[in-house]
């Protein structure tokens, strides 16, 4: 019987969707979705899970997977998913003394792969093809900058996959078919020649082209979050999941950005007669943000309210505040980029829905208990805390364990 393996690259640094592979996208983080699909699919023998991130490790062994290592030469903004399949495979051949045979390249950046699609892939290289990926109908005209046009007497733009000066009805135009960028399959032997995921007989695998959908930016997130309902047949796309065993820790985090109300306090406001606010905050987390701080990591308070109480408790903590924000996370990427921070390397704590977009910014998202359904679904992290109870005394100690402890 033929060793049939999927492997899926799912290192944790993102540039785009800082931790990418852990945002959960309906009813599952996208790392556990495509472990999912891979354990469902028919003509698979195993399911591997290539990652640099102990986060994205426990999420994909809680979902079935077994956990590879990657490399740091491997790693970084230039590796390419090609690397990534061959050390894999290495490794697992390696391990358990076989020979793969057919090798698969799943990418858990498409959401909506089903596990007929993986089969659909393996089926074809194991009937003969050399390689094979997921396409589906395309029936966009193509556009191009004229700065590339072969004829340099024309101006302006030029048809990639037309004639621009006919337009033929789609019926009689040639099917032209989108790359999903969800599922390769490939010849294990042949990879390991050529080193590349296209070689000889490639077969085209046709899909719903429903179910598109990289997800490369915020943008594509948000739809993925939106089409979940209807494409998952869920009710609502926001079930939780399980959260991997595992939480942050000082190696992971290069800085603390706390938003204030409903974080930081329950949420209420007492209000006097002249018109004066004033709010609760629990002793235990400023005892948590004075350990960070004096473990030397940057913090943030950030605040959509202009009021003097947000501003008093930041003095009190010692810690500088932007508060009166209208976009919280334009003045987030602000500050990182003058402190000098990566955002995939900043943990930021929220309970309401204006945090979503800094949730989607940094790489360690962190909802107190008490946040709302939406926030929680979306955080990498939950808090057994609610807001003004601990919440970021919580987050402190998983931030320095003993270290918090001991001062």
């Amino acid at each position: 019987m033929s060793t049939v393996l999927a492997v899926i690259p799912a290192r944790g640094g993102s540039k785009g969707v800082p931790g990418k592979n852990l945002a959960p996208v309906g009813d599952a983080p996208l790392v556990h979705r495509a472990v999912r699909e891979c354990r469902a699919a028919r003509l698979l023998t195993s399911v591997v899970v290539s990652t640099d991130d102990p986060g994205i490790a426990a999420a994909a062994h809680a979902a079935g997977a077994e956990v590879i290592e990657r490399p740091s030469e491997i790693s970084g903004d230039t590796a390419t998913s090609e690397a990534a399949v061959l050390h894999a495979m290495g490794v697992y051949e390696e391990r358990h003394g076989v020979t793969v045979d057919v090798v698969l390249l799943v990418q858990c950046t498409s959401p909506f792969l089903t596990g007929e699609e993986i089969d659909g892939v393996s089926a074809a290289v194991l009937d003969g093809a050399d390689s094979a990926l997921t396409v589906a109908p395309f029936h966009g005209y193509v556009w191009r900058d004229g700065d590339g046009e072969a004829d340099a007497s024309s101006s302006g733009g030029y048809g990639v996959n037309h004639d621009k000066s006919f337009r033929p009805r789609r019926q009689d135009r040639p099917q032209d078919l989108l790359e999903t960028g969800a599922a390769y399959a490939m010849r294990a032997d042949g990879f390991r020649e050529k080193k590349h995921r296209f070689f000889g007989r490639t077969e085209l695998v046709r899909t719903d082209p429903e179910r598109v959908l990289e997800i490369d930016d915020p943008h594509d997130l948000a739809r993925a979050r939106a089409l979940a309902p209807l494409l998952d047949g869920g009710p609502t796309g926001l079930t939780s999941w399980p959260l991997p065993d595992y939480l942050p820790t000082r190696a992971d985090i290069d800085a603390v950005v706390l938003d204030f109300d409903g974080t930081q306090t329950d949420d209420r406001v007492l209000v006097d007669s002249e018109g004066r606010e004033l709010v609760a905050v629990h002793r235990g987390d400023g005892l948590g943000i004075a350990a960070l701080r004096r473990a030397g990591l940057p913090l943030l308070i950030l605040s959509t309210e202009q009021n003097p109480v947000v501003a008093a408790r930041a003095r009190k903590l010692r810690i500088p505040v932007l508060h009166g924000i209208d976009r919280k996370d334009l003045a987030l990427k602000q500050w990182c980029e003058e402190q000098g921070i990566a955002p995939e390397r900043v943990l930021y704590a929220g309970n309401d829905v204006n945090d979503l977009p800094c949730f989607d910014l940094v790489g360690w998202p962190v909802a107190v208990a008490s946040a709302h359904d939406i926030v929680r679904g979306a955080a990498r992290a939950v808090t057994s805390a609610p807001g003004g109870a601990g919440a970021i005394r919580e987050i402190a100690s998983w931030i320095l364990g003993k270290e918090l402890t001991a001062s």
